[in-house]
């Protein structure tokens, strides 16, 4: 068994200290610590965060050790040696997938910090807590003697926990699995509310699987006075971040909801349904696939699908979601650019910030609306006898609980064994090439009674000049620009920093002086690398990125109509 303690001797510091016992190690033994997370599929590289890293024989004596890699230590150790590893963490960050040490709460994501030994990943672990005896201990890790256990390393990665005097705890149950519900944070909770919401989508996934991949879940919740919104799945558990406090149950509560289904899909899919290419993870090298489209689009469609299915959310609330994936696919141009399948391969280049601009999509945007597109044809293939829903059940059981890993090609077959041999040039047209697909999710709509709707948008600056922007201080920030527009014909470029139209000062209003030369030709002036530049705007008959919607048809046909409420069971 490997052995952790850790201690948190001056919490103001935000170090963690950790002692680590290895018993009968190989001669000349390779430790490492995670370069990456399962859940973000990109290096995180966190042996950054590592100091004063030290190694002990079994007398207490230094023992020697080199640097091999970035997250990787090469012990000077004799054969089935004994070894004490001790160093400090820095935890300084608190998001969902981080590790977080302050005067309240102590917060690990094991994966983040505690190293391993290449040959010993499938001995079990045990973890002591060196913490204040008035906080308690939330999180899947069995507890045994004061001590927290796991079969292997890959259990322990995957388990975070929070330790607090301020955690909040209730429980439910649905098809004989026990669900904890965990709040840390100054939250004032509606419990009975948000049990009876969490009851109901979790016994619509449930009643979708048939069986849950584990007996015991938690969620765990870090409820923050700043604005946040992030969360992680594990097999056992999953880590969500929300705020500001005063708005989650408030105007924040559907995203409360939102990502909570979601990560609670993921217990399936992703964490048993897994592809094949991390199918075991591994740590130190890059996990490439192209299944996003699988792993977070379906997870993205069903997570939202799920709550309208099960009550949680009604018909309009629904939509509004769905409304806001249709807004971000056409607001993308990397569509035009690079396929969701190619953007999941390289969502370890830069999958998780805007990157270049128009290069790539998002595999949860462009993932959720083709399995929307993907859903709909296989109802219609087998006329509503099953649904994208009776696939993910297939994968689970013919690959989680076979223990193989999931294909490409696994998934695509599948698909066109429900929805006919024409889903391949699908697959080929829009998952794997980059095919604009407008009038496939129109006619996909269209067989449920839906529609989609497109109008101007409102402000000046995106609909008549083609270009978006943020507010910094009196000014704004261009974040987008719509190709061929009038702002892209002027030259405007991203991140200028507009002061000016027509010489008036904005003021923070910019739609509103747009507005007031409407009848005149427009001139932006903009700081530029420390310059004053001053762009003039053509005039062009059209409207730019326009505002995407989602509506019931007002002449559905009885056809649709029951289309419509199958597809909603």
């Amino acid at each position: 068994m490997t052995k952790y303690s850790l201690s948190i001797e001056q919490a103001h510091q935000q170090y963690i200290q950790f002692h680590v016992q290895f018993s009968n190690l190989p001669e000349n033994a390779l430790i490492h610590l995670p370069r990456w997370r399962p859940g973000r599929y990109e290096f995180g590289n966190f042996a950054k965060n590592v100091r004063f890293f030290r190694v002990f024989d079994e007398q207490g004596n230094h023992l020697p050790f080199q640097k091999e890699g970035l997250s990787s230590w090469r012990l000077k150790n004799s054969e089935n040696a004994s070894v004490r590893i001790e160093y400090s963490y820095y935890a300084a960050e608190l998001n969902a997938g981080s590790t977080y040490l302050s005067d309240h709460q102590l917060y690990v994501n094991p994966v983040n910090c505690f190293v391993y030994a290449d040959a010993q990943i499938a001995n079990s672990c045990s973890v002591q807590l060196n913490i204040p005896s008035e906080w308690e201990i939330a999180g899947s890790l069995t507890k045994k003697e004061g001590l927290l256990i796991a079969t292997d390393f890959h259990e322990l990665a995957d388990s975070p926990f929070i330790c607090s005097a301020q955690l909040q705890h209730r429980t439910y149950q649905s098809n004989e699995t026990l669900f904890h519900l965990w709040f840390n944070g100054d939250a004032i909770i509606p419990w009975e509310k948000v049990i009876h919401d969490f009851q109901l989508f979790t016994d619509k996934q449930m009643e979708k699987f048939v069986q849950f991949p584990v007996n015991e879940y938690h969620f765990l919740f870090q409820i923050l006075p700043n604005k946040a919104y992030h969360g992680v799945e594990h097999q056992k558990s999953t880590v969500i971040t929300l705020g500001p406090t005063y708005d989650v149950f408030d105007g924040g509560y559907a995203d409360l909801l939102g990502v909570s289904s979601h990560e609670l899909y993921h217990t399936w899919n992703v964490k048993a349904i897994r592809p094949i290419e991390m199918y075991p993870y591994d740590y130190q090298q890059e996990n490439l696939s192209k299944l996003g489209y699988l792993c977070e689009g379906v997870t993205t469609y069903m997570g939202d699908l799920m709550l309208y299915k099960s009550g949680v959310f009604n018909l309009d609330e629904y939509l509004k979601e769905m409304s806001v994936q249709l807004q971000k696919h056409f607001d993308n141009f990397g569509r035009f650019n690079y396929s969701v399948a190619d953007s999941s391969y390289d969502t370890w280049l830069d999958g998780y910030v805007p990157g270049a601009p128009g290069r790539k999509v998002s595999i949860y945007t462009e993932g959720c609306l083709l399995a929307f597109v993907t859903d709909i044809r296989i109802r219609q293939q087998t006329e509503n006898k099953y649904g994208l829903d009776e696939v993910m059940k297939r994968l689970y059981v013919e690959f989680a609980l076979q223990n193989k890993g999931v294909s490409e090609a696994d998934y695509m077959n599948l698909v066109v064994e429900y929805a006919g041999e024409e889903m391949r040039s699908v697959f080929n047209d829009y998952f794997y090439g980059i095919k604009p697909f407008d009038e496939l999710l129109k006619a996909a709509f269209d067989v449920i009674g839906l529609e989609m709707t497109q109008v101007p948008s409102p402000k000046y600056s995106f609909s008549n000049l083609g270009f978006k922007s943020l507010p910094q201080g009196t000014n704004h920030i261009v974040n987008a620009i719509y190709p061929g527009s009038p702002a892209d014909l002027a030259g405007l470029r991203l991140m200028d920093e507009i002061i000016a139209v027509n010489d008036f000062l904005l003021n923070g209003e910019l739609d509103k002086w747009l507005n007031y030369c409407n009848d005149r030709q427009k001139e932006l002036t903009v700081i530029r690398a420390g310059k004053l530049v001053k762009l003039a705007f053509p005039e062009v008959q059209r409207h730019f990125f326009l505002d995407y919607g989602i509506k019931v048809k007002e002449q559905a046909s009885s056809d649709q109509k029951k289309a419509f409420e199958l597809w909603s069971r």
